[in-house]
This record gives structure tokens, sequence and C-alpha cells, in this order.
């Protein structure tokens, strides 16, 4: 998951660079584009049966929800500042706890729900509701943050049967023709200088969404949720280094308390992985009569 924060914080670099240029609708269709021709790969080293499915339809609709959150998040980026937005699509922690319970019949205990907790309330540190009018740009943050949730949920349940390659690979694939309508109706066509951006936005993009959907296969959503802060961190660092836009104390310290929920929430499950590793042996060691 922490790999997958590094790839998807990176690519929200490449989108404010592409930006210059193009509409967001369209980077959104480009790195739909170039995401599926750097997930193709996967079919040679799999084999074409990695692609066949029973649950096409639960796809379908998991990947409409995606595209509309793909689309409502690069919106955001492009519109607000850097670390507002990231700070904004962390409200999906939220979401993912809720779906977790709800949807997928995950056990959250009071701890982990603290952690997540604390996590948001360092992301209100750096949003500082209140401090300006709530903009239109924001509640975009926001709806892409739910259908962010929405979506983790949905390939959580889908990892449950479904390898990580084919949910790649079908994701990535359907996203182009989904993502299109979209795009025409802002079309350009790019430019030399933002090509690069374009092709890296999908190289990370797809990158990012393979390991966050190896992690999911590994662990519980709502323990892997509050690991996706570290997108948070590497967006504000760039953002002040490469556009300007101002560390201020309210960032630094909101990312401090994130941080830490997050260090927090490993430590945690480290100590019980390590319980449970103990008491199985001792468990299945009882005597047979």
């Amino acid at each position: 998951m922490i790999l997958s924060a590094c790839f998807f914080g990176l690519m929200a670099i490449t989108i404010r660079y592409a930006s210059r240029q193009q509409h967001a609708f369209e980077i959104a269709f480009f790195r739909s584009l170039f995401g599926a021709v750097f997930a193709l790969p996967l079919i040679a080293v799999r084999g074409a049966s990695v692609l066949v499915t029973d649950k096409l339809g639960f796809y379908v609709a998991r990947c409409v929800i995606g595209m509309l959150g793909m689309m409502a998040g690069f919106w955001a980026i492009v519109h607000l500042p850097l670390a507002q937005a990231i700070a904004l699509s962390y409200s999906s922690p939220l979401f993912v706890t809720i779906g977790a319970v709800l949807f997928l019949g995950e056990i959250v205990r009071m701890r982990r729900w603290s952690a997540v907790a604390a996590g948001f309330i360092g992301v209100l540190i750096i949003v500082r509701p209140g401090a300006d009018a709530v903009a239109s740009g924001a509640l975009v943050a926001v709806l892409a943050a739910a259908m962010s949730g929405m979506t983790t949920v949905s390939i959580k349940f889908l990892s449950r049967s479904e390898p990580p390659d084919r949910i790649v690979l079908l994701t990535t694939l359907l996203w182009v023709p989904l993502s299109l309508p979209g795009a025409l109706t802002v079309w350009r066509w790019p430019d030399a200088a933002t090509w690069p951006w374009l092709v890296l936005s999908g190289f990370l993009g797809t990158g990012g969404h393979y390991f966050w959907t190896r992690a999911l296969r590994l662990a519980d959503a709502s323990v892997l949720a509050p690991f996706s802060y570290v997108q948070l961190l590497i967006v504000t660092v760039l953002a002040w280094l490469l556009f300007g836009e101002t560390l201020d104390a309210y960032t630094a310290s909101g990312a401090a308390i994130i941080v830490g929920a997050t260090l927090y929430i490993a430590r945690r499950e480290a100590t019980l992985s390590r319980r449970h590793a103990v008491e199985a042996p001792a468990a299945g060691a009882e005597p047979q009569v």
C-alpha cells in the first residue's frame, strides 16, 4: 500500500504538469489509455485466460464508479492546491472503513477506529474548514473520495475470488472506453511537451493500481486505508518544491498527526500478527485423545 501511495502521489504531479495544456477529463482518458498499454504485458505472462471472469457485470459497475471518481479527483488536482486536493481525498478511509464493515464483514475494533479518526483530524487541520467558504472544488474532491472508498471496498470483494492481475487488467481496459465520452467534450490534441506527462501518468497509475490491488488481497481494507496517507506527504513536499505551494504550519501539523496514526496502526497490526503466530501453534498442540 505504501508503494501504491508513492506511485499515486507522483501521478498527481504528472497530472498537474499535463493540465497546463489539457483538460482534466482528457488527462483521465490518456491516463487510462496508456495505463492499459502498460498493463497488457500481464496477458503475455498470465495468458489470455486471465481475462475470463463470471463477474463482468460487477467489473463494469465498479469501473463506472471508479471512472467517475477518477474524473472528479483529476478535476480537483487541476483546480485546487495540490495539498488541499489530496488532503480532501483522505476522507475516503472513513468510507472504506464503513463499507468494509457493512459489505465485507470485517471486524474493526476501537483502536483502529480511533487511529482512522485521528488521521481524519489531521486532514481537517490541513483543510481548516471554516477558514474560507466551502468551494465547489472542495465538494468535488470529497465526492471523488467517497467514490474512491466505494472502489476500494469493491476491489477487496473481488480479490476474494479474482486474481490481482485479472482485476488490474479488466479495470484498466474498461476504463478506456468509459473515459472517452468525457474527453471528447473538451478534446484538444496534446502538444509535444505534454505527451511525456500523459504517458508517465498512465505508467504510474497502473503501477499504483497494481500494488493497491495486491495490498487489498493481503490484508483488510480498513487496515490498509490509513497507509495511503503517505501520498499526502509526497504531494505536499513536491508541490512546495516544484510549484511553490507553501507548506504552512497547518499542513505540517496535520501531516504529523496522519503519520503518527499510520505508524500506530502498523505497530498494532504487527503486534497482533506476532500474537496470532504464537497462539495458533499452541492451540494446535493439544494432545489427541
